[in-house]
């Protein structure tokens, strides 16, 4: 499902205009960067939670010429499905 069909599916669940749903998907979409820009978590009771990891500096090696190199420490998102959403999908 992309973008465009999710804000269909909000709209036609929500019975709101898919405008309406653009605009609520887009607020969503931006609390939650926002927050999870400031190292806070997001928690959807039921669905499950977003949060910030720190991963730390490592050595891989190019897959091309299998020289070593050194990856950058950086931060990742991690989502961790709920319980509901995790019944469901099973």
């Amino acid at each position: 499902m992309n973008k465009a069909q999710l804000i269909e599916a909000i709209a036609k669940e929500a019975k709101m205009t898919k405008v309406e749903a653009h605009k609520a998907l887009g607020a969503v979409i931006t609390a939650t960067t926002k927050a999870l820009g400031k190292g806070e978590r997001v928690a959807l009771v039921g669905f499950g939670s977003f949060s910030v990891a720190k991963r730390a500096a490592r050595k891989g090696r190019n897959p091309q010429t299998g020289k070593e190199i050194k990856i950058a420490a950086k931060k990742v998102v991690k989502f961790k499905a709920g319980a509901e959403l995790a019944k469901k999908v099973k």
